[in-house]
């Protein structure tokens, strides 16, 4: 490109992002994926328009490659230690054990039923274990869910793209079928534990120098954060680990870190450009597929994605969580809350960039089960919540807590908004019981700014600021969401 195409290249790139949003907008009041709108927006864009005609699958792995650590580490930012410490193992076993168990059951059918080769049997069934952590971010964030069942379906979608690119790789690889089986399994479990060690050592070092050095500007805090979880990945993928095993757990580390200096900016910052990263991925994907070549892999793809919901996902989740003794509800749940989306098909174009025969074959079924999944499955996924009981409508479950450091008061401001159904409803701010050194310091009820007293009860739809020291901030947040719980009674109530 010259500097003379640069402002028409800049243009349609920013309309392509302007229309991206604006369609995100109503697709999400239509029940239809937003992240889907950017994938049909790349089809259409690849077929009615040959300059944006993009073959080269070798560059679309990398820049997918990039864009999805971009992902994992605006997830792994906003997600919290404490609620991913209970369902480690759970996620772990379901991204690991469910993987190897969906595979097996979606390749078998296609080598016996349809007569498929084994490799590219075994590269379908693979790419589509893989659960979308953008996908499940967006879905599972928009839903009251309960934080157990939420946190499980975030840390696996976390954890298992680690196993899945590990086997991708060595299937499509030339060395198919010349290695020892038992090899595989060893490759995944020292890339696994490799990447989740850099990713201790990276979170627990960013979070220590962010607190450490005096940055001349706020928005320098941002970019040092992103760049010491990407260079993570960096360090992993050049040491043969898993990269995005070190990303995710990184990030992970990094967010929960106490005290983290500008925090709200880095979660901001990363969030934007997961966004962007997202629209892009998906447009990209959508301009590498061929239109003429899907109506051919149709009834194949139908075929998958049956068998994928009915039996694969199913059986994965039951073999995975019934050892730990998981309500059935939930079990239920995370059969059908597997979403994919672009991570399946980033992976699919492993296979075309090797040029391994059949390649296209696996990218096209791929695309198709993705396209059909992301419309028949993911709208239907509230009322399915709901029939099983793990979606409260009426009740808050989680209260967002929003906070602004002040640096020389060694300090912080709390802004939580109060939704309807919280047990902050109704309650006197004398019976919040904060801890020492945090104080309820203003009430914003509408246009109005309240100086509130012990006698000032909170209703729904207010804002409400607490100003916490640097030792008090944990404990604080931690009383607000038991009082979210279990409201004014929260104190003599297991939280």
């Amino acid at each position: 490109m010259t500097l003379d195409g640069l402002a028409a290249a800049l243009l349609v790139g920013a309309a392509i992002v302007l229309v991206s949003i604006v369609g995100a907008r109503f697709a999400g009041r239509l029940g239809v994926p937003g992240l889907l709108l950017y994938l049909l927006l790349g089809l259409v864009l690849g077929a009615s328009f040959p300059v944006f005609a993009f073959d080269d699958a070798q560059l679309a792995t990398v820049l997918g490659y990039s864009a999805l650590v971009l992902i994992l580490a605006q997830g792994g930012l906003t997600t919290r230690l404490s609620q991913l410490r209970p369902v480690m193992w759970p996620a772990l076993t379901l991204a690991t054990l469910g993987v190897l168990v969906s595979i097996t059951v979606v390749a078998i059918p296609l080598v016996l039923l349809m007569d498929v080769g084994a490799q590219p049997a075994i590269l379908i069934g693979a790419v589509l274990a893989a659960t979308d952590a953008a996908a499940v971010f967006a879905v599972m964030r928009r839903m009251r869910i309960g934080s157990r069942v939420r946190s499980l379906l975030e840390a696996e979608a976390g954890f298992n793209d680690a196993p899945v690119v590990v086997l991708v790789s060595v299937v499509a690889s030339g060395s198919f079928g010349a290695d020892p089986w038992w090899l595989i399994p060893i490759i995944v479990a020292v890339e696994l534990v490799g990447g989740a060690a850099v990713g201790i050592a990276f979170g627990y070092a960013s979070a220590w120098l962010l607190r450490r050095i005096a940055l001349p500007a706020v928005g320098l805090y941002p970019i040092a954060a992103l760049a010491l979880l990407v260079a993570s990945y960096g360090l992993a993928d050049f040491i043969h680990v898993s990269g995005f095993m070190a990303v995710y757990v990184a990030a992970v580390l990094l967010g929960s870190a106490a005290r983290l200096p500008h925090r709200r900016s880095i979660v901001g910052f990363a969030d934007g450009l997961s966004w962007i990263a997202e629209i892009g991925l998906f447009v990209m994907l959508g301009l590498l597929a061929s239109v003429s070549r899907l109506p051919a892999a149709v009834p194949m793809a139908l075929g998958v994605a049956v068998i994928l919901v009915v039996l694969a996902r199913p059986l994965a989740a039951i073999v995975s969580l019934a050892p730990y003794r998981w309500p059935r509800n939930a079990i239920a749940f995370a059969s059908v809350a597997g979403l994919r989306g672009a991570v399946p098909i980033v992976f699919a174009a492993i296979p075309l960039a090797m040029g391994m025969p059949e390649a296209e074959m696996v990218f096209d079924v791929t695309l198709i089960v993705v396209l059909v999944l992301a419309l028949v499955q993911t709208p239907a996924l509230p009322a399915i919540g709901r029939r099983l009981g793990v979606v409260l409508p009426e009740e808050a479950i989680e209260l967002d807590v929003e906070s602004a450091p002040l640096d020389g008061m060694h300090a912080s401001v709390l802004g939580i908004e109060i939704p309807a159904g919280s047990g902050f409803v109704g309650t006197f701010v004398s019976e919040i019981g904060l801890p020492e050194g945090a104080v309820v310091s203003l009430v914003i009820r509408g246009n109005t700014a309240l100086a509130p007293d012990a006698h000032t009860r909170v209703r729904a739809g207010d804002r409400v600021l607490i100003v916490a020291t640097e030792e008090a901030r944990n404990a604080t947040e931690e009383r607000i969401r038991a009082v979210a719980r279990g409201g004014r009674l929260a104190r003599w109530l297991k939280d």
